[in-house]
C-alpha cells in the first residue's frame, strides 16, 4: 500500500512521517511516534480515550486519518505540561483523586482544556455536556467535575 508523507505539528514540535492512507491519527501517534497517551478504548469514537485537538478542535484521534493531520496543529495529553510543571488540571485530577485506571484521563484531561480554553468557567452543566463524550468505567464523575472546576477556578485567579 502506497505510504503518504505527512508534515505537521504535534504539541509545538514539527513532525514527519509516513502513514498508509487508511492509518488513524491515533495509531500514527502511538505506534509511529511513541505519543502513548492517547488510549484506544473502543476505536468507534464513542469513549474519547483518544481525544486529541486538531486545530483547536477536539477530536477522537481513532476516527481521523493520520494523513489529515498534515499541515495541521495537533496537541496531545502529553503537550499539556510545561516540563516537569503540570497543567493546573492534571494537578487538580492527582489531588483530588479523579483518575484510578487511567485509560480514560488522558482523553477528559485533553477535553477539560479544551472546553477552559474556550469557557473558562463553565457551570457544572456545562462541563458534563462538554465532556459527554468521554466514558469513565472506575471512579464515577463527581471527582472529575470538582477537579475541572478547582483547576478552572486556580487558572482564573478566582
Amino acid at each position: 500500500m502506497t505510504k503518504l508523507h505527512v508534515s505537521t505539528t504535534i504539541n509545538g514540535d514539527p513532525y514527519e512521517f509516513l502513514c498508509t492512507p487508511d492509518e488513524t491519527l491515533l495509531d500514527v501517534l502511538r505506534n509511529r511516534l511513541g505519543l502513548t497517551g492517547a488510549k484506544e478504548g473502543c476505536g468507534t469514537g464513542d469513549c474519547g480515550a483518544c481525544s486529541v485537538t486538531v486545530n483547536g478542535r477536539l477530536v477522537c484521534s481513532c476516527l481521523v486519518l493520520g494523513a489529515e493531520a498534515d499541515g495541521a496543529e495537533v496537541t496531545t495529553i502529553e503537550g499539556m505540561a510545561d516540563g516537569d510543571e503540570l497543567h493546573p488540571l492534571q494537578r487538580h485530577f492527582i489531588d483530588g483523586a479523579a483518575l484510578q485506571c487511567g485509560v480514560c484521563t488522558p482523553g477528559i484531561l485533553v477535553a477539560a482544556k479544551a472546553l477552559l480554553e474556550k469557557n473558562p468557567d463553565p457551570s457544572d452543566e456545562e462541563l458534563r455536556y462538554w465532556l459527554a463524550g468521554n466514558l469513565c468505567r472506575c471512579t464515577g464523575y463527581d471527582k472529575i467535575i470538582r477537579a475541572v472546576q478547582a483547576a478552572a477556578a486556580e487558572m482564573r485567579g478566582a
